[in-house]
């Protein structure tokens, strides 16, 4: 029992190794618009993904290609000794949830005012590596 326990463990150290994240959180473009940008490149592999959000004319795409890469250089950090051509790295999770909002007051007519929501999101990546040769 203690022999599957240590292979377990062992399993799971590998596995946290091969993946690697990153966080933009308080990013002020509403959740809707930076879905846009994020379902395009979910499943990809990395350097797809790059050229696609290199090429994008959405605003988001530049916040979000700067986020991809940081999540690269933090898997680069976790396998110093392993390529990021060889591990074959893809966005295997690509999350946006909605972050803080400000609330402001525009003047309608009539002596009236309206609330104006100025929406924000949190990004979370996660990138796993397709090839488990990666070595201790």
């Amino acid at each position: 029992m203690g022999v599957r326990k240590h292979e377990r463990a062992k399993a799971i150290k590998l596995e946290k190794q091969q993946t690697a994240f990153a966080k933009l959180n308080n990013c002020p473009t509403s959740p809707r618009k930076m879905r846009l940008v994020v379902d395009q490149i979910r499943g990809q592999k990395v350097d797809r993904a790059l050229a696609l959000l290199k090429f994008s004319s959405k605003e988001a795409a530049s916040k979000v290609e700067k986020l991809l890469l940081s999540a690269i250089a933090n898997w680069q950090a976790k396998n110093e000794d392993a390529d990021v051509e060889k591990a074959g790295l893809y966005v295997s999770e690509i999350r946006v949830d909605g972050g803080t909002m400000l609330k402001r007051l525009r003047p309608a007519p009539q002596g009236r005012a309206h609330r104006i929501r100025k929406r924000s999101n949190h990004v979370t990546i996660v990138l796993n590596a397709i090839n488990q040769s990666v070595s201790n």
